[in-house]
């Protein structure tokens, strides 16, 4: 979903400038924290998210990296970075998730940083999600056959 996401952004807004191999890098280790927390890979929960970082950083990943692990779950934080909020979006919009919030704090960041006329952006952006969310049925019902449930 990140790759694909990636290419749309790149498309609709061409002069954002982002760190592509960030956000796939990103988007590849963000629930690593899950394998502490299998519980998690099945119901709600954050706990998987500090405990995925903490994993992260004493396995050598950079905490620059790392970060992504800890914060895809939150991105109200005002030095949040373009990279972030991709990750975060590739995430909710997998499962079809909307998330007004964070799709608004993406929507800020491309109009401050190309000028471009917020209605319009909101118009692209959402047309761009609405068919990258297409399918998640499909994904969500075939991750739901491989049901995961923490050993005792």
């Amino acid at each position: 979903m990140a790759l694909q996401l990636i290419a749309a952004i790149v498309e609709l807004c061409p002069v954002l400038r982002f760190d592509r191999e960030e956000v796939l890098f990103g988007a590849a280790i963000y629930d690593v924290g899950k394998t502490i927390h299998p519980d998690e890979l099945s119901q709600p929960g954050s706990r998987h998210e500090q405990a995925g970082y903490e994993l992260l950083v004493e396995s050598g990943v950079e905490y620059r990296l790392a970060r992504f692990a800890a914060n895809h779950g939150t991105w109200t934080a005002p030095d949040i970075s373009t990279e972030d909020l991709l990750v975060s979006l590739a995430d909710k919009i997998w499962k079809a998730k909307r998330v007004p919030d964070l799709e608004d704090r993406l929507i800020q960041r491309i109009c401050d940083m190309t000028g471009e006329n917020r209605w319009q952006v909101f118009m692209n952006l959402d047309d761009v999600l609405d068919r990258l969310a297409q399918g998640a049925d499909a994904r969500l019902a075939f991750q739901n056959q491989y049901p995961v449930a923490a050993k005792g």
